[in-house]
């Protein structure tokens, strides 16, 4: 028999393996077997859990954790009425987290986003994607992926980043955004590219930030650079910036509320995972949803992230957005699980992680739960039991 470093047994493997007891081999940091007991043909120390759930460890794959201050007053803004549109043009949102991000050490930074991170962690999350976006001048955008990727060392969660320059317009170029674009946002990306701070390239593509046509600017920026890119796109109308994703054959099109069938079948021909944000749909009190059913039909991957954000979705509990995604858009137990797994993976071109399988990552969450439908069925609950980070219990 191959010796493994641990044996896990009388298990139940989710998603994708059925309710009879099961087990997994690690060794190396890495699965070895996953499958029913009698196929086990290693040796090994073994740990009984006790019919306990076992799914790969979570997977974040849209955040904004890193920071500054927050924008609690917004929320009341909006209990009174104020529309998102309004509250940025009035000079809030996204600029005014510049304006605190703009004045935060990267040390204050840091201190503030590890809470966030935690929380996430807790909740048995392994992986986490991290964008920048809140300094809209280089300086601040290479500080903020610097954070993120101090924040990926020695926590037990793998961190990749994301530059996320092209958000919004600073104050001093509001009218200006092709400007913006050259002066400020490609050379940040450029340079962020050169000190090896960015894995991927995102825009928000709206009427209150860019066009097609702008983003298309960075996407080439970022292709001339070998990184793929993604996009927020039709969230809160329909600008085409799906059908650019598509066309770019972006990893992601993000929030996508606005998307039509005719973009489901370009994100499925391209490859493009549609990441649903149910913490945004509510804290902004929207009413369309995305087109989940024309996602299925077309079999385009839908990912669940919680967009983790100090404006539009202040929300650190993966589990919760796991069940607004039931709940507000109607996704099965088993879409929103596959969502912070293996399409939340496919979401960040990550291919060593979100699944049960041989040579896979042994990073693991193990739940005290009876049936893996209870992770999105429990509101304000987390049954995590323990967590593996490449095969050592954390």
């Amino acid at each position: 028999m191959e010796t493994a470093d641990l044996i896990l047994t009388n298990t139940r493997l989710a998603p994708g393996f059925g309710p009879d007891r099961g087990a997994l081999a690690i060794g190396g940091g890495r699965i070895l077997y996953a499958g029913p007991e009698a196929g086990l043909t290693h040796d090994g120390s073994r740990r009984d859990l006790g019919g306990r759930v076992v799914t790969p460890a979570l997977i974040d794959c849209h955040t904004h954790l890193v920071h500054g201050g927050h924008r609690a007053a917004e929320f009341a803004l909006r209990l009174e009425g104020a529309s998102y549109e309004q509250i940025a043009r009035a000079g809030g949102g996204i600029v005014s987290t510049v304006r605190a991000t703009r004045e935060a050490s990267e040390e204050q930074l840091y201190q503030q986003a590890l809470p966030r991170l935690k929380a996430l962690r807790a909740e048995g999350v392994a992986l986490v994607e991290i964008k920048s976006g809140y300094g809209l001048d280089i300086e601040t955008e290479l500080k903020m992926l610097r954070v993120a990727r101090r924040l990926g060392m020695g926590q037990g969660v793998r961190v990749v980043t994301t530059f996320l320059g092209a958000h919004s317009l600073p104050l001093s170029h509001k009218e200006m955004p092709d400007v913006y674009l050259s002066d400020i946002c490609i050379p940040a990306l450029q340079a962020a590219a050169a000190e090896g701070l960015v894995d991927a390239v995102d825009g928000f593509c709206e009427g209150i930030a860019f066009s097609p046509e702008q983003i298309a600017r960075v996407f080439d920026a970022a292709k001339a650079l070998n990184l793929p890119v993604k996009l927020h796109a039709e969230q809160l109308s329909h600008l085409g910036g799906t059908a650019l994703a598509a066309r770019y054959g972006a990893l992601s099109a993000d929030h996508v509320e606005y998307a039509t069938e005719a973009d489901a079948r370009l994100m499925a021909a391209s490859g493009t995972v549609a990441v649903l944000l149910p913490g945004a749909f509510y804290a902004l009190r929207e009413t369309q949803g995305p087109p989940v059913a024309a996602f299925r039909a077309h079999k385009v991957p839908m990912a669940v992230a919680t967009d983790a954000n100090p404006g539009t979705s202040p929300l650190t509990s993966l589990l919760l957005a796991m069940n607004m995604a039931c709940t507000l858009f109607r996704l099965t137990p088993d879409e929103a699980l596959r969502g912070v797994t293996e399409h939340a993976a496919r979401a960040l071109g990550v291919t060593d992680c979100g699944r049960l399988a041989p040579g896979m990552r042994a990073d693991l969450a193990v739940w005290d739960v009876g049936d893996p439908a209870e992770l999105a069925y429990r509101i304000g609950f987390n049954p995590l039991h323990t967590r593996y980070f490449e095969g050592q219990e954390c």
